[in-house]
Parts: structure tokens; sequence; C-alpha cells
């Protein structure tokens, strides 16, 4: 029974006790046959397997303990169902694809075995290795099927025939194959491909040549077409030595078709044809030697690369730098120097040892996008829903790249999956807000906002989320309204949060004109705020008295805010010397010399040197710590009492 490997693999089949060459019988319900563990207990020993990746997928050893206990059992469903699991993570692991797939045969489901290597040589198109396994078992219970066998080859040399390391493939197929010109034909092309062992496919392509005839390693077509040249050639150089006569019996010559008696054969015709035959391999051998040559410069471009991997297989455990670092120049030097085929295996080659890095994806699908946007996509597929499942940008890549093609409900799910993989990631919320907002979407963008200040983890991240929405209410929906509102609710619950007023008074000088009076309201609140210290206080009063000064239009308001930040100040300069005072204090205190032999401890001084109790000296003194205030034109005579108004410009 013969299976065509490109087609629709049918239902599982077992095969009856014996060897590969017994019959393939359809079991009568496939719903049984493939019929999974759905649930196990936790207290039994795959229970407790289960129960530990299920916990942590990312834990590669609890799945490998898992994949030896189903093994050891030899139970298939078990198998299947962790198997199935196991490749949702790990789809590099060649060999647990060989694993199962023996597991199948040895069950007797070898077209289920079939579908195994078939998944997997789709997971891993360069894996030279499974293909191999996969061939090797097709050929051991298929023999005679020598055209799906080739089709076979050709699919495998297509996927990682141009892997710089797939010599073994060709060297399989080759040797496979026994249709001499089909072989000729697959020296040909293997000359053509820079591959590590390059020479011994030369001197492979030469024994091929020298021991068999011409025509028997080479088309109809093409033995005639080299003969002709061999012969032109001949005509041409005049080197024709058929009509020199050697010495020796005469040969019989009778008409044409008349058969030679015995022992008067044509010797010096089997002569010629033997120096003709010699003729023709020297062509094709000089012919060879030239692709020979031009492969084996492209080779050693590629050397050093290809020297430098030392972990080209897929491993939980982190590249070191250099591997990574050549893994980039390689890919860069390839795709400026070679072709769409060959950079394209590279990149997959890459993904097997790189597969846990987002910037490797992210280079791959780069370069696709000017080849074919379909392989985009099966880039970002692959990378976000197996590989790296709750990592961020990648998703956030292949979500803008959905969006540049106009397929927004595209992007909107690659997002929606992200947020829901790993909740709570700040950039991932206002990207979908984006999202939505740039669709035009505006009510839904209102719905996220809304939803994620209520459901926010922390008032912090809830007030971020608030400034963000009273910023669209405001220069989207253009609603000050709302946004004050929006502020209002959020200072409610986050009253210590200094962002959440400061962007409050931002809303207010961005509205025209300014309405004064909600902004001493707002001015009030938060130097009435027992959340804020007297620093925080002391730099708002500063602010209100700026406000005042470019929008007050009432100088009474603006000498009692100067009144009130004199008296701010004076406390916190209060504040601040019985801080300096008790530090210095427990210094002394810490000290073994008696205080009595201790100088007299210094107050600390402001930035010109000077005392700070000599700086607060009168009752509106200036408070040295707010330079840049007194280094404002709001500074000018604020040390003075307020009766000297009238000779400054402020009281």
């Amino acid at each position: 029974m013969s299976h065509d490997p490109n087609k629709e693999l049918p239902a599982y089949t077992k095969m009856s006790s014996g060897d590969a060459d017994s019959t393939v019988k359809t079991e009568s319900n496939p719903d049984e046959a493939v019929k999974t563990v759905e649930h196990v207990e936790d207290n039994t020993t795959l229970g407790k397997y289960w129960k530990a990746v299920k916990e942590n997928v990312s834990d590669f050893t609890g799945w490998t303990y898992l994949l030896q206990y189903v093994e050891q059992e030899n139970k298939l469903d078990d198998a299947r169902e962790a198997y199935d699991a196991f490749f949702q993570h790990y789809a590099y692991c060649y060999g647990y694809w060989k694993k199962q797939a023996d597991m199948e045969k040895r069950h007797g489901f070898t077209d289920k075995a079939i579908a195994v290597y078939e998944t997997g040589v789709k997971a891993i198109p360069v894996c030279v290795e499974l293909w191999l396994h996969y061939i090797s078992f097709y050929i051991t219970y298929f023999p005679d099927s020598i055209e799906d066998i080739r089709k076979l080859y050709e699919r495998a040399i297509k996927a990682a025939g141009t892997d710089f390391r797939s010599d073994k493939l060709w060297d399989s197929y080759i040797s496979w194959e026994k249709d001499l010109p089909n072989v000729t034909s697959l020296h040909d092309r293997v000359l053509t491909i820079p591959t590590q062992l390059y020479r011994h496919h030369y001197d492979s392509f030469k024994h091929h040549v020298e021991t068999h005839h011409p025509k028997e390693i080479l088309s109809l077509d093409d033995f005639l077409k080299l003969r002709k040249e061999i012969v032109n050639k001949t005509i041409l150089t005049g080197d024709d030595d058929e009509h020199v006569m050697d010495e020796g019996p005469p040969a019989f010559i009778g008409p044409p078709g008349l058969e030679v008696p015995p022992g008067m054969e044509d010797t010096e015709g089997g002569k010629a044809d033997t120096d003709e035959a010699i003729k023709l391999k020297d062509r094709l051998i000089t012919t060879r030697e030239v692709m020979y040559r031009k492969n084996e410069e492209e080779v050693s471009k590629r050397w050093n690369f290809e020297e430098a991997i030392k972990r080209p297989y897929f491993h939980v455990k982190p590249l070191e730098r250099g591997q990574l670092k050549n893994w980039r120049e390689y890919l860069d030097w390839e795709i400026q120097n070679g072709t769409h085929e060959r950079v394209v295996v590279l990149f997959e080659r890459c993904m097997i040892a790189c597969a846990l890095y987002e910037d490797f994806w992210m280079k791959y699908a780069k370069y696709m996008e000017d080849h074919s946007l379909d392989a985009v996509r099966t880039v970002y597929s692959r990378a976000c829903k197996i590989h790296l499942p709750k990592k961020p940008y990648i998703h956030m890549a292949w979500a803008s790249f959905e969006e540049r093609q106009g397929n927004y409900d595209g992007a909107y799910d690659v997002l929606a999956t992200l947020e829901k993989s790993v909740p709570g990631l700040i950039m991932v919320a206002m990207r979908r807000i984006s999202l939505e907002r740039r669709r035009g979407n505006l009510p839904t963008v209102e719905t996220f906002f809304k939803d994620y200040i209520e459901n926010a983890a922390s008032p912090e991240i809830a007030s971020f989320y608030s400034i963000k929405y009273a910023r669209f209410l405001l220069k989207i929906k253009v609603d000050p309204d709302a946004a004050r509102e929006v502020f209002k609710q959020a200072i409610e619950k986050d009253m210590g949060n200094l962002k959440l007023y400061l962007q409050t008074l931002d809303l207010e000088y961005q509205c025209t004109p300014v309405d004064e009076e909600k902004v001493n309201i707002l001015f009030e609140s938060l130097l009435n705020c027992e959340n804020f210290s007297l620093e925080t206080k002391a730099k708002m009063s500063q602010r209100k008295l700026e406000f005042l000064e470019d929008f007050c239009s009432d100088i009474k308001k603006l000498k009692d805010a100067y009144d009130e930040h004199q008296k701010l100040m004076k406390d916190l300069h209060t504040e601040r010397k019985k801080r300096s005072y008790d530090a210095a204090n427990y210094t002394q205190s810490l000290s073994e010399e008696p205080p009595e032999k201790k100088q007299k401890s210094e107050p600390p001084t402001n930035g010109a040197g000077e005392s700070m109790s000599q700086s607060a000296g009168t009752e509106h003194g200036s408070y040295p710590y707010w330079g840049s205030y007194n280094n404002s034109s709001y500074a000018a005579g604020y040390g003075q009492h307020w009766t000297t108004y009238g000779s400054h410009y402020y009281p």
C-alpha cells in the first residue's frame, strides 16, 4: 500500500501485527482511535506531572518528565494528549516529533505516524534530521512507492536543501535515486549550493561520471548535445585519430546491417567509442569544475559565520551574546548578498536557535514585508501563538502591521489576545485605546478608558488613565467640562497624587478664557490637602502667586495670597530648622567625646553661606530653599512688610 505525501491524510489507520508489508486496515470508529484524556485526577502520578506543567507552561523540564512518563506507560491516548500540548509551546524540539511518530508506529497507526511527521516538518521546515527520519520511515513502509518517495525528497530539498548543513539530505537522495540521469541532475543542483561538504559533492560527481558511460548518466537530448560539441571541436582542431590504422589483422567490412563474423569485430571502432567517452567525461567534469570553483567562493564567504554557530538547535537556555551577535551579522550579510531563498532558509535556521528572542522574529517579519504579506502574518502567528505568547513587543508589532494593512479587526484580536494572556500592561491598554481612536470608534475609546480606570490595580494606575482620558475629552471630544469631571473624580480617589492637580491646572490654562475662580478653587484644595508636605505646598503656593500675577483681577486676592505664602514659608522654615537641629543633636549623642568639649553646632546655611536663621530674621523673610522663587520677579520685596508696598513693584 502506498501513501501520497501530497494528499490530505485519511483517518488514523492501524497496522496489523507483522512487518512493514502487512496489510493496513482502517479502524471502524476513528473517534475511538483519537480519543484523548480530557480529565486526569491530580492525585495520580500522571496528574501530578500534568499539574506541574499546567501551573507553569514554561517549565521545560516539567514537560520532559511528563513525556518520559507517558512513554514508559506506553498508553497511546495519554501520550497523544501530552505531545499535542507540548508542541503547542515547543514545536522546535524535533526529537520529540520522532518519538511521537515512533509510538504511533509501535501501536500500528502508520498513517497517524505520517500525520505526526507532516505536522513536524511544517513546524520545522529546515530540520534536515526530521526530514531524514520521515523519509526513512516512508521508505521502510512504502518501498515500492518510488514516485511518492521522490516527491517527498523533493519537498525536503525545497524546504531545507539550501541549508549550509543539508549535506546528509542530498547524500541520502542521491544514494536512493536509481535513475542515473536523475542522479546527474541532483549532482548538478547540489554543486551550485554552498554547503559544508561542497568538496565531497564534487568528488562524488566525478566518481559518478568516471564509473558510468556518459550515455547512461545523461538524458538522450543532453547526451546528443554534448556529443555534438565534442565532435565539432574535434573537426575544428583536427584532433581525429580515427583515420590512423594500427597494425593488426584487417577488420571485416560488410554491408550495413550485416552481422560481423566471429573473430572479425571492428576493434578500431570500439577504441574510437572509448576515446569519445573519455572526451565526453572530461567535458562533463570540466564544466562542473567551473560550477564547483564558483560555489567554493560562496562557501568561503559564509564559512566564518557558520563556524561561529555553536548551538544550531532549540533550547530554553539563553544564548550567549556572541552567538546572538553572529546570527544578526550573518542575517544582515545574507540579506545584502544572498538570494531570497537563501535568506528565508537562514532565517528559519536562526528562528530555531533564537526562538525566544523577539527582535529576531520582528527582523524576519520586517524582511518578509517586501516579499509576501501572507508570509509576514505567518511569521507573526508562529511567534505570538507558539514561541512568545506573553511577549508584548512582538504582539504590538503584529498589531501595527495589521493596522497598516487596514485590517483593524485583526489588530484588535492580536491586542485583545495579548491582554488576556498578560493582563495589566499599561502599554497594551493604551495601544488598544489608540487603535480604536484611529479607526474612529470614539465611544469604544471612552468605554475602554472607563473600564481601565474602574479596574485599575492601584490608585496611581487609575490616575494615569484618568489623565489620559481627560486629555482625550479635552483635545479630541472638545469637552472641557467632562475632562474636569474626570479629574475631580480621580482626585477624590487619589488625593495625594500631585500629577492630577498639575494636569488639572494645565487643563484650565488651556481653556479660553482662563477661569480664575476654578483655578483658585483648585489651588485652595491642594493647599488645604493633608496628603502633601509643606515643601510641596510651598511650591504650589509659589505657582499660585505666579498665576494671580498673570490673571488676577483683584489686587486684594493677590495680597491675601502673598500673606498666606509668607506664613507657609515661615512654617516650612521652622520645620526644617527643627529637623536640622534634631539631626545635629542626634549626631552629637552618638559621639564618644564629652558634650562640653564639642563646639556649638552651627545652624544650616543657605546656598550663599548665610545662616538660615539670619535670613529669616524678619516676619516675612524669604525662605532660601526656594531659590527659583527668589530669583523670579515675584520675590522682589517679599522680605519687606506690606507697609512698604508703595516703594516696591510687589507687596
